[in-house]
């Protein structure tokens, strides 16, 4: 597994840069199988290394990206990273397999293949996969240092990367030395029917909180779906927006600002409809780029399989949001002209791949995904029980993405976890409040008590 060193520059603030790629196995029960190239950058605070013996005493931490399905931006992770190194590590910054530069997936890039060659590959794209790329590229970093636990490093999972975190714990202990997880213990289920049915509830409520605070937006929401109901409206790239499509800018609403963000286009829009009759080129290409399954597809595709233990999918969201039917514009257009439309939250739905021109031609691959039921454990709860590695995790009640008291659930079930509980903070806290969230849970790492 050859690691190759593509170049190293020093940036602004005096951080060095390495960027690195791994040839590794796609699927690691074949090693010798077909490769991927996964990426992953190393940001040195020359701060605390000045010579290369002080660099290689620098301990690691590993930050696992959220999703699934996204690559780590390099301009987003410094305010993160710096806080980091503030604590005495060297970070590394995994592009997951599939994303960014790690041999990325999308449907122009496998255009040549069948649906079935698609399904098959994609298989391998779960949090599994993910952490066996890092325990590979732990052996190839830190695997010939002589003393144990310098060959042992840190993760911090946010979102879904607290859901790798986990799934590492359960399987390669070994190879860590500390964990910290920011707004992502996952539900331990075997499905993602519950987890829909636990995050809709914050969902109702948030658009509850959006409808109270624009009232207004309740005639302007229903005008817009009746608008693109009756209207076929092209997207910049070819997709359609859909009444669906357009409610699906609620995934919005369990971010910081994200309420005001969407009631924003829905003023927008209600201004090019009362001017045009239409709506404009500007709003079109502001609502396609806040929406980001044609340049991540994995997300459309793998999002309700990472909760998939020995279960299939069948388009959980689907079948669980008939139970919700304030979410569903065929049936609320026949309501009282006062009832509000309800946005969705986090959910994916097989209509994606109508609406969405570059998941067009993933939907047959998509349906066999779906329709998948031998996927493998993600998690050990008997390992989890008796986890000789701290834990340490920031949990959010008012979470939309990751319910919170599924968190406790779990919370419950792994030995050596300690928590820091808010209601001060969304999902995105760790970006938006990196040193208040990071300081947080490296003093509580410290497990120091009254």
């Amino acid at each position: 597994m050859p690691e190759q060193n593509l170049e190293t520059y020093v940036m602004t603030g005096s951080v060095k840069v390495i960027e690195r790629f791994f040839d590794l196995p796609l699927n690691y029960d074949d090693p010798d199988g077909q490769k991927i190239r996964v990426f992953a950058r190393s940001l040195v605070p020359l701060v605390k290394a000045k010579t290369p013996e002080d660099e290689a005493k620098l301990p690691y931490l590993v930050y696992l990206q959220g999703g699934p399905g996204f690559e780590v931006e390099l301009d987003r992770c410094l305010s993160i990273a710096a806080v980091i190194h503030n604590h005495g590590y060297q970070t590394l910054w995994l592009d997951p397999r599939g994303t960014g530069l790690s041999t990325p997936f999308s449907a122009d890039l496998v255009s040549d293949k069948t649906d079935e060659e698609i399904f098959q590959y994609l298989k391998h794209f779960r949090a599994d996969n993910i952490v066996r790329d890092c325990e590979a590229i732990r052996k190839i970093l830190l695997g010939s240092r002589l003393d144990e636990d310098s060959r042992k490093w840190t993760i911090l999972g946010q979102s879904f990367g607290g859901f790798c975190a986990l799934t590492y714990l359960s399987f390669h202990p070994d190879g860590l030395k500390e964990v910290f997880i920011t707004a992502g213990i996952p539900p331990l289920f075997d499905s993602p029917d519950p987890a829909y049915r636990l995050t809709e509830r914050r969902v109702l409520q948030r658009n509850g909180v959006y409808y109270a605070k624009y009232p207004a937006d309740v005639k302007r929401v229903r005008d817009i779906l009746a608008f693109l109901d009756t209207n076929q409206v092209r997207l910049p790239n070819g997709g359609n927006l859909s009444p669906n499509r357009f409610l699906q800018l609620g995934i919005n609403f369990g971010m910081q600002g994200g309420i005001d963000t969407v009631h924003q286009i829905v003023f927008r829009a209600t201004n090019d409809l009362a001017l045009f009759g239409k709506l404009s080129y500007r709003l079109l290409q502001n609502i396609e780029q806040m929406q980001s399954l044609d340049s991540n597809p994995i997300y459309a595709v793998l999002h309700e399989a990472i909760y998939c233990q020995g279960h299939a999918a069948n388009w959980s969201a689907e079948r669980v949001l008939k139970e919700y039917p304030q979410h569903s514009w065929n049936h609320m257009k026949n309501q009282d002209a006062t009832s509000p439309v309800y946005f969705f939250g986090e959910m994916v739905f097989p209509d994606m791949l109508d609406d969405y021109s570059n998941l067009r031609p993933l939907k047959g691959a998509a349906q066999l995904l779906a329709e998948y039921k031998d996927w493998p454990p993600l998690y050990d709860i008997k390992q989890l029980a008796n986890n000789p590695v701290e834990v340490t995790a920031a949990s959010y009640f008012d979470d939309m993405y990751v319910d919170f008291n599924a968190a406790q659930d779990t919370a419950a079930v792994v030995k050596n976890l300690v928590q820091y509980i808010s209601n001060e903070h969304h999902h995105s806290a760790l970006r938006k409040e990196p040193q208040v969230i990071l300081n947080k849970l490296f003093q509580l790492s410290k497990r120091e008590y009254d």
